[in-house]
């Protein structure tokens, strides 16, 4: 595949004159998890959308791509981004191959160091902001609203359509949209994007149904389920660690044009799905990239599926029959690689134990 923008031209806002800054992103595997299937229980398939096997490890890289080539053609020399970190990776690496200036605010001591790390290395100029991501997202809104520099954070529209490209790829693999569409909740503009895909791949006829959203924040950092502005965000998931969501309000449109919700999860049910999908499933994600898995499993529970599934035999016989024989359908988007966070992978789980370099000591321990 060559990359988000040539695969799906056709749906984006581009032409021939626009300068395609790529890295060959999209097409990332969607990954039927029959384990976590097991958990939820019922008539279930659960995919999972793993976009940490874009360039950059996130999801991040499909709005990036779009974002840096429409800049480029407007003729900007420079980009600007607010980050817990994933934004601020991708933003540096496609700024490289553009060949031009990337700027990065992040709260100190907020980013996971595998992300730091990329962004540096990429040669982005990164200042560390005493505050938190708002702070750094007002003080960019403020630069770029006074200098020649272009934002590109998911507030640029950009952004948006780029990332919608999940959603069409999900669609295509499907054969059709999932009943549920299951998504961490950040800065929200993922869960927006996405909706806006599902919806115009419905408005073309590519698909015959529509997904319902389903959101989730960490409970520590859930202005949206809350209704109000958390101003000092607390959870372990650091990429969802916003207390003031830029596409707050679009984000809710999108939960209630499709009958889903936007609800809130524990930091230990995050850290048990993050460690289910890699003890059982063989995926290994950042921990906000669990958040989704978390829901669904919070969501099992509750009954919710089941009782979604009564509803749907509840209609016309033709839409009763169809509920009855179907499986429901569940995508859960996991965001970002697990090397973007390798300090919580470690800090999780057993260290490994010392033996002597003798077969004897090997062959005890392993029970032979």
């Amino acid at each position: 595949m060559k990359g988000v923008i040539e695969h799906y031209k056709q749906y984006l806002p581009v032409t021939d004159k626009t300068p395609v800054i790529s890295l060959n992103e999209g097409n990332t595997p969607l990954i039927r998890a029959r384990y976590i299937e097991s958990l939820v229980g019922g008539d279930v398939e659960v995919y999972l959308k793993y976009e940490g096997l874009n360039p950059t490890g996130s999801f991040k890289d499909r709005g990036m791509t779009l974002a840096l080539s429409k800049a480029v053609e407007a003729g900007s020399k420079a980009v600007i981004c607010a980050s817990t970190g994933n934004t601020s990776a991708s933003a540096a690496a496609y700024a490289a191959r553009a060949k031009i200036k990337c700027i990065v605010l992040i709260p100190e001591g907020g980013i996971a160091l595998g992300k730091l790390a990329q962004a540096l290395i990429h040669g982005a100029e990164v200042l560390a902001v005493k505050g938190n991501f708002d702070d750094c997202l007002n003080l960019v809104k403020e630069i770029t609203r006074k200098h020649p520099i272009t934002l590109v954070n998911s507030l640029n529209p950009d952004r948006i359509e780029g990332q919608k490209t999940g959603a069409f790829e999900i669609c295509d693999s499907l054969g059709g949209a999932p009943d549920y569409h299951a998504i961490p909740v950040g800065n929200a503009g993922n869960i927006v994007a996405y909706w806006k895909g599902y919806k115009e791949y419905k408005e073309i006829g590519k698909i015959d149904s529509l997904p319902k959203m389903i959101g989730f924040q960490a409970e520590g950092a859930a202005p949206i389920v809350k209704g109000h502005i958390v101003k000092n965000p607390r959870t372990i998931a650091t990429a969802i660690k916003i207390g003031n969501p830029a596409s707050w309000k679009k984000a809710e449109v999108a939960r209630d044009e499709s009958g889903g919700l936007i609800e809130a999860v524990t930091d230990a049910e995050i850290l048990n799905a993050y460690k289910l999908l890699a003890s059982k499933e063989g995926i290994f994600v950042e921990p906000a990239s669990a958040a989704s898995v978390a829901g669904v499993l919070k969501k099992a529970k509750e009954g919710y599926f089941r009782s979604e599934k009564r509803k749907a035999t509840e209609g016309s016989p033709e839409r009763s029959r169809r509920a009855k024989s179907e499986k429901i359908r569940i995508a859960c988007i996991l965001t970002g690689h697990g090397l973007k966070d390798p300090d919580r992978a470690i800090a999780s789980i057993k260290k490994p134990k010392v033996v002597a370099a003798k077969l004897n000591a090997v062959l005890k321990e392993i029970g032979f």
